[in-house]
């Protein structure tokens, strides 16, 4: 890489037949870009041989240039050299060698791990910021730096594209299960007798739900509910009952395949006039007059991932009303099977689905758990998938905070910069002690959610992870509306700078809604409360 002097040598060699331009210090030569540039070749001339910084960022964000550095960069300014330390940003680099096990304890009494990030204050979890914190040791520091390298570099650039495209590469879920992520994010232990590739940071028998969080957090600092969803979505809510409560001889045909993201699976449950209201959904599976298959009639709507499902882990009326009379039962893709994208206000890129049954034979092998006993199962499933509702929105919220953080800094306004202003201060205020608040609820439930049992988990945190449910996607609401007033206009537009904060506004009904709408969920928190603290000689 060259290093130019001035702002005058990069003008100077432009006008010898080269065509650079500068932004934020670095020389790019993009004469061989010019017919493919989106806004046309006359703007890149217009700025050749100046400084393009203010005119770039009108229009792009940080991915866009993260997209195409590697391809177009040739050096940097002298002055930006200098201002250069190594102490700039802490590492976020995946390790070099493998941490087979760990060689600390979270419960360790001992100093904090080293700085990690841009180290913008509550832009992420204080432990990454060198705070104290008795959940971490050293294998969730070095899966944190793996999966932030390889969202950076895979990931990041892409998210508008695909987002646009409505569809995520299905290399990139195949690079999750070969990474050991899919097999990790099953609300329990590591199933590592069912899968081939693992984790390089981190021993399966050392996963834990910390790990879990970790995953999903870092894959949401890309700004986008759709990525997330098609990734982990379906899969993280339509496998694990199959794992847990499936018989053997099911998981040990299926499981392999799914781990190893050959095959996609997603949970199906919301019915076109039953949505939090799961006791009273119609579908209907009956058993067969030889007994050996269950015969599957009904409708499932807003089904995350179901458009390219090959399995759907499907709850079914298979007794009388109410919750008695429910069981779960798994559907392979095939005959009677249909599905529809839906197109939706967010998420685009999670392929919501309405699937329609009719006349769906399936065995009764594929019965996970007993006759008219699935609500137990989804309940418990509930929990886990509301805890990755929670860790997202508490995410986004972030990233509508550090997206902000960085405008402010950069926008100026009346004389002086955004951050200069304590009306925009006192906004970033308000969205950090939310998210500070949100996300250190959401590590004890972790926490406690890692030392019970499923039932034990079900009976004492099912209200408080439903409350916390509604308190994380408020958080997320309210840290988008004030990221969008901090950006202006530019968050109402798709792409450019405020292209994180205008689709993550656009999505915080997906997160509101599914797995428990906000009334429902605080409603059911009470409920919940009370009867445990009845059952634990609490007197009123």
């Amino acid at each position: 890489m060259k290093t130019f002097a001035s702002v005058d040598e990069v003008a100077a060699q432009n006008k010898a037949g080269g065509l650079l331009i500068v932004i934020e210090g670095d020389v790019y030569d993009v004469s061989k870009f010019q017919e493919e540039h989106p806004g046309g070749k006359k703007i890149l001339q217009r700025m050749g041989g100046k400084d393009a910084s203010t005119q770039f960022w009108k229009y792009h964000n940080q991915a866009v240039l993260t997209k195409y550095q590697p391809k177009l960069m040739v050096g940097s300014l002298a002055s930006k050299k200098k201002e250069e330390t190594p102490a700039k940003s802490a590492p976020t680099s995946a390790p070099a060698e493998p941490i087979r096990r760990a060689t600390k304890s979270a419960d360790d009494d001992e100093a904090p791990m080293d700085p990690f990030g841009e180290l913008i204050p509550y832009a992420d979890p204080n432990w990454y910021q060198s705070y104290h914190s008795p959940y971490f040791n050293d294998t969730h520091a070095a899966l944190r730096a793996e999966v932030r390298a390889w969202v950076e570099e895979a990931i990041m650039p892409n998210v508008h594209e695909w987002d646009e495209a409505k569809r995520v590469p299905e290399e990139i879920y195949r690079q999750m299960a070969e990474r050991g992520y899919l097999a990790g994010l099953m609300g329990s232990h590591y199933p590592s007798e069912y899968v081939k590739s693992f984790p390089k940071s981190v021993h399966p028998d050392d996963w834990d739900h910390f790990h879990e969080l970790i995953v999903t957090d870092e894959i949401a600092r890309a700004g986008s509910g759709g990525l997330i969803w098609n990734l982990i979505g379906g899969f993280g809510i339509g496998a694990p009952p199959v794992l847990k409560f499936g018989k053997k001889e099911l998981v040990q045909r299926i499981m392999p395949e799914i781990l190893a993201g050959k095959k996609r699976i997603c949970l199906a449950i919301t019915e076109p006039d039953a949505g939090s209201d799961v006791a009273n959904l119609t579908c209907e599976a009956k058993l067969s007059e030889d007994g050996k298959h269950y015969i599957v009639n009904g409708e499932k709507k807003w089904i995350t991932n179901g458009i390219w499902a090959d399995y759907f882990t499907t709850a079914v009326r298979t007794g009388g009303p109410g919750m008695g009379g429910v069981s779960l039962l798994l559907i392979e893709r095939g005959p009677g099977v249909t599905t529809r994208q839906m197109n939706c206000q967010g998420v685009w890129s999670s392929g919501t689905t309405y699937i329609t049954f009719e006349d769906v034979k399936v065995p009764v092998e594929n019965l996970i758990g007993k006759p008219n006993k699935g609500f137990p199962v989804i309940m418990t499933n509930f929990n886990h998938e509301r805890l990755g509702i929670i860790i997202q929105c508490v995410r986004f919220a972030r990233v509508c905070y550090e997206e902000s953080v960085k405008y402010a800094h950069k926008r100026k306004t009346f004389g002086k910069r955004l951050i200069d202003h304590p009306v925009i201060r006192l906004k970033l205020a308000h969205m950090a002690r939310q998210i500070e608040s949100s996300y250190a609820w959401l590590e004890n439930l972790v926490y406690q959610g890692q030392k019970m049992s499923d039932v034990e988990a079900m009976f004492k945190l099912g209200g408080a992870i439903a409350s916390l449910k509604a308190q994380s996607t408020t958080t997320f609401e309210f840290c988008a509306r004030e990221a969008c007033q901090i950006f202006g206009g530019l968050s109402y537009s798709r792409g450019g700078q405020g292209g994180k904060v205008e689709r993550l506004y656009r999505e915080v009904r997906a997160y509101a809604i599914p797995g428990g709408s906000e009334e429902i969920m605080l409603d059911l928190s009470m409920r919940q409360a009370l009867r445990v603290h009845k059952q634990l000689g609490m007197k009123l």
